[in-house]
């Protein structure tokens, strides 16, 4: 594996404060970053798709899958709160400070300071969880009987020591970020992914769902903290043990000072999937939470790929442009972004709706996973791909704010919107009710409300920080925006047409489903992204023309 440079991103600037090659050097880079982080996020979407899949074949939609996803949530409130977001969104902004002035030694020392102190919290906070896994148990899932506690509290002690890897893991890849080496970004997530998969293949026959979450703890210390390691090592980083005679640093406090507000800012997209599942213990059907993060994880996967890549590649490139004070290029990158995410996102999410039982039939439809588990996944996929593109800008959005440690209003936006969804959530299960037979109504509409908060949230964050920077390219956006939506608009008929011509007249004449959904999917993605791309040519449309140009060098 060839090694990446270590400089620090942006390099030389010119005179005018621009990147060296002008703003499209600056969009070069970031459509360049972008499509790097993606290939890796694919891959390891891919393998959590292949993943599901298998777990699904074995163990159905039910009680079993039920319990399992139950007990990834206490893990994943640390992990998201803390790891996932709030901690390397706080951290990248100082870090890039310091090797934007070429104090790379203190850099360092930062990172070993912020390392070793919130790994005692973090570990204090897992040894907490471990202490009290039953009553937090009941707490996260309230609609449950004492057995399906136990279990979840059983399955929830062993995830909750793996959470030390993905803070770790998660502190690495900021760092990485900065030094523009995305590896441990694209590829961690896709180890993690193996060893769930290792775990349903040879664990399950002798521990049943419990081999999920031993498969889980091994992916975790190999992806998230054994190969994070590595490329850290590659790239000339260290972690500085004098930190421990002396833990005083003046970076720190910033670290500290933005982490905690980001807390709910940043965190309101994998907020939103763990209310969901709070309220789908209501739901009296075997199945239902199941379905949920089924669907959820689906939509996750072009969100990941497309808005949280592109998330990841802008962050570094705006806390830079933030700390030179360089608004106006501030302003263009963020205008990139955002038109860059919804060129891809807005027709995935028109691909999603209209074929959304055949993917959830090609991808998990065998075994102990029936038809009718498959309508109920695909319902409910409908209803969360709506906000697919809202999630998405928010990435964008809400990294503009860190970058100019402005915590402040991502919290205040977030908070206000949780209350609301939270609200929200308990009105739908009062309307659908929560009887045998309601998990479609009931599960969609959390759902739904799901989206609605996404983008609702957005909305607002997007227009202070127009108000924030003075516009963000309005002109440019506006013109771009309308031009993915007419391509969009030709990309969803084609892909109507072509399903409904297939439905008429099927190529498939077997039994196997998989094959059937296989042929609708594989001709209808044919058919929209030949519709797509002729469009965007004809609509002259800058992202295709950058594709393009990454296409060609690559």
């Amino acid at each position: 594996m060839a090694t990446t440079t270590t400089r620090p991103l942006g390099g030389v600037t010119a005179a005018d404060g621009s990147d060296g090659d002008g703003s499209g050097g600056v969009r070069r880079r970031l459509f360049g970053a972008t499509i790097v982080i993606m290939l890796g996020v694919l891959l390891s979407r891919l393998l959590g798709l292949v993943r599901d899949g298998v777990i699904a074949a074995k163990f159905g939609q039910g009680y079993a899958t039920d319990v399992y996803n139950a007990a990834f949530t206490i893990p994943d409130v640390i992990f998201y709160l803390i790891a996932g977001g709030a901690l390397s969104s706080a951290f990248i902004p100082v870090f890039t400070e310091y090797m934007e002035r070429g104090e790379r030694r203190e850099a360092w020392r930062l990172f070993s300071i912020v390392c070793a102190a919130t790994t005692a919290i973090v570990g204090s906070l897992i040894v907490l969880g471990e202490l009290f896994v039953h009553p937090l148990a009941k707490a996260f899932n309230p609609g449950w009987d004492h057995q399906r506690i136990a279990d979840v509290a059983d399955l929830t002690r062993i995830l909750l020591p793996a959470q030390i890897c993905f803070f770790l893991g998660g502190l690495m890849m900021g760092a990485l970020q900065v030094l523009r080496n995305n590896l441990g970004q694209a590829f961690g997530p896709a180890v993690y992914n193996l060893g769930i998969i290792v775990g349903a293949l040879f664990l399950t026959a002798r521990f049943g769902v419990a081999g999920l979450c031993w498969g889980a703890v091994g992916g975790a210390i190999a992806g998230n903290l054994l190969l994070q390691w590595i490329f850290v090592r590659r790239a000339g980083g260290y972690f500085a043990t004098s930190v421990f005679r002396n833990f005083h640093h003046p970076g720190a406090r910033p670290v500290w000072n933005l982490m905690w507000p980001i807390l709910l800012g940043l965190a309101l997209p994998q907020v939103c999937p763990i209310v969901n599942k709070w309220f789908a213990t209501f739901l009296k059907d075997n199945g239902a939470m199941s379905a949920m993060m089924y669907a959820n994880r689906l939509m996750q996967v072009p969100l990941g790929v497309f808005g949280q890549a592109c998330g990841i590649a802008i962050f570094p490139l705006l806390a830079q442009q933030a700390a030179r004070g360089d608004r106006r290029e501030l302003r263009r990158t963020m205008s990139a972004g955002i038109r860059f995410i919804l060129f891809l996102t807005v027709p995935s999410s028109i691909f999603m709706m209209l074929l959304a039982t055949p993917i959830v039939q090609f991808l998990y439809q065998a075994g102990k996973f029936k038809t009718a588990d498959a309508r109920l996944t695909a319902t409910i996929l409908i209803a969360y791909t709506v906000g697919l593109f809202a999630w998405s800008v928010q990435a964008i959005v809400a990294r503009g704010f860190y970058s100019l440690k402005d915590s402040r209003t991502p919290v205040i936006v977030g908070t206000i919107v949780t209350v609301l969804f939270v609200v929200a959530n308990a009105c739908v299960l009062r309307v659908t009710g929560i009887g045998p037979g309601k998990s479609v109504a009931g599960a969609s509409g959390l759902a739904l409300v799901t989206s609605f908060a996404a983008i609702l949230n957005t909305g607002i964050l997007f227009a202070l920080l127009r108000r924030r920077l003075g516009g963000i390219d309005g002109a440019n956006l506006l013109a771009g925006t309308l031009k993915i939506v007419v391509a969009s608009a030709a990309f969803g008929l084609a892909c109507w047409v072509t399903l409904h011509f297939l439905q008429g007249h099927p190529l498939h004449t077997g039994g196997s489903v998989k094959i059937a959904s296989l042929e609708n999917l594989a001709i209808c993605a044919l058919a929209g992204t030949i519709t797509y791309a002729l469009a965007a040519f004809a609509l002259r449309m800058e992202e295709t023309r950058m594709l393009v140009k990454l296409v060609r060098r690559a």
